[in-house]
Formats: C-alpha cells, structure tokens, sequence
C-alpha cells in the first residue's frame, strides 16, 4: 500500500482515476458487502465478460450479476466504467517479463518484446476496441515501456529517439495484434482459413483486377501473392515486417550524422 505521503501528494491526485486505482492511490473500503468483494475480483470478472461476449458486454450491472452483488456494491471499489476498463487494461498487462540476457543482441529482445505485445491482444480481442486517450500511466503498461527501453540500453541514442522507437514498435504490435485477432474470431465464428486468406477469392479477383485500372496490382494478383495462393511458407508476413523494422533500426544506429539530439 503506497503512504500516507503519497496519498497526500498533489501531483498524484492530479492523477486520473483509473491510473489512481492502478497505482493503490485511492483508499478502498477496509470491508466490502459480505467482506468478499474486491477491485481485483471485480476486473477479473469484467475480462473474463468481455473475453467471452466482448466489450460491449461489460457493464457494471453485467458485473456485479456475475459476481452475486449488487451494482451498487461495486461503485464503492470502482466509481465509472472508464475507470473499470482502465483497469482491465492494466491487468491484462501484467506478465512475467524475461531477465535480462545479454547473450541474445537487442534485435531478438525488440523480437519478444514485440510478441509479447501482440500475444496480449490476441488472447484479449476487445484490447484493441478500446480507444488510445493517453500515454501509459499505469504500473504494468509502464513495465512494458521499460522492457522496450532496456532493449536500447546500449544504444547511443537520445531519449526522444529510444521512445520512437518504442512508439513504432508498439504500434506495429498493436496493429499486427487486432487484425490476427479479427482473424481468429472470423475462425471462431465459422469462417474458413482459406476465406481469410482469401484463397477462395483467387479466381474471381482475377477476372475483376483488370491491368488499365489497376495496373500494379494486376501482376500480383496473377501470381497469386495476393491471395496467399502463392507464397514462401517459410515467410510470415508479420515477422517479415517486423524484420524490415528491425533493419531500419540498424541502418539508423549505423548512420550516427543522421540522428536527432
């Protein structure tokens, strides 16, 4: 539990809060109705919600239902729903982060940094429903940003270029994660692989995809490629993105005149 000090302290109560009640800044009531009730309880029942039927599912009433109380009984823990999904959020991102291994270079740590982000998102779907509105502010999320950063630990880069990083690869891990997880619920939901991959659709796009309108995307479409007809099984198209990413990292850490003070 944070001190009194900290409670008292008038930059955290600028907080937030939701990021107040990640960080333990918030006093909670010492007994809850029946003394069984918690906020850990409460989130770990909202993701389990939205896990199964979505974020659209969770509501505090959906809540409370499922964990036998009323609304009302969880307003003394959690005051807002914004506040509920902060803290969802924040849960979701609690994982065991690896020691650190100097043996294996910094492309392989941004590697599992970047799956362990993308892991996150497929495993909770309605992740990538909520909104960005901020910075990490939250204790796990700020773990995160801090694993990214570790990976630089040798680079000699300003803090504005290691956090530009750390954006570009976040956002790539985010975007790879919501469409893998679309696709896992269109698999889910009775959808066939091929359908996803578009195999199904190869034929008929090559009628459709004439050359004097799309003239660049006619040959690829021929090949295959764009359907995934054709294609190296050895390539991912997600890790080979994320290896370009990489290369462009290196080419930047190898051109020192070009980098931002």
């Amino acid at each position: 539990m944070p001190s009194d000090e900290w409670l008292e302290n008038e930059d955290i109560k600028k907080l937030p809060n939701g990021v107040a009640l990640s960080w333990g800044f918030i006093k909670q009531p010492k007994r809850g109705p029946k003394g069984e009730l918690s906020i850990d309880k409460i989130v770990e029942a909202a993701i389990q919600i939205a896990d199964q039927d979505g974020l659209a599912a969770v509501s505090m009433n959906r809540v409370a239902a499922s964990l036998g109380f009323t609304p009302m009984s969880l307003y003394r823990y959690i005051t807002s729903k914004d506040d509920l999904l902060e803290l969802m959020q924040e849960a979701i991102c609690k994982i065991e982060l690896p020691p650190i291994d100097d043996s294996i270079g910094w492309r392989e740590e941004m590697r599992l940094y970047v799956r362990a982000s993308i892991q996150i998102f497929q495993k909770h779907s309605w992740f990538g429903e909520i909104p960005v509105s901020s910075i990490p502010l939250t204790p796990n999320n700020l773990d995160f940003v801090n694993w990214g950063l570790r990976a630089m630990r040798h680079f000699s880069l300003s803090d504005y270029e290691k956090m530009s990083i750390i954006l570009l690869l976040s956002s790539y891990a985010r975007s790879v994660g919501i469409i893998s997880a679309g696709f896992e619920k269109a698999i889910q939901a009775g959808v066939s692989p091929n359908a996803i991959r578009g195999n199904d659709y190869t034929d008929a796009l090559k009628h459709l995809v004439k050359k004097d309108r799309y003239p660049y995307l006619q040959p690829v479409v021929m090949s295959g490629v764009y359907t995934g007809e054709s294609e190296p099984d050895e390539i991912d198209d997600f890790d080979f993105g994320l290896e370009r990413i990489l290369d462009g990292i290196e080419h930047y850490l190898n051109n020192p005149k070009k980098k931002i003070d």
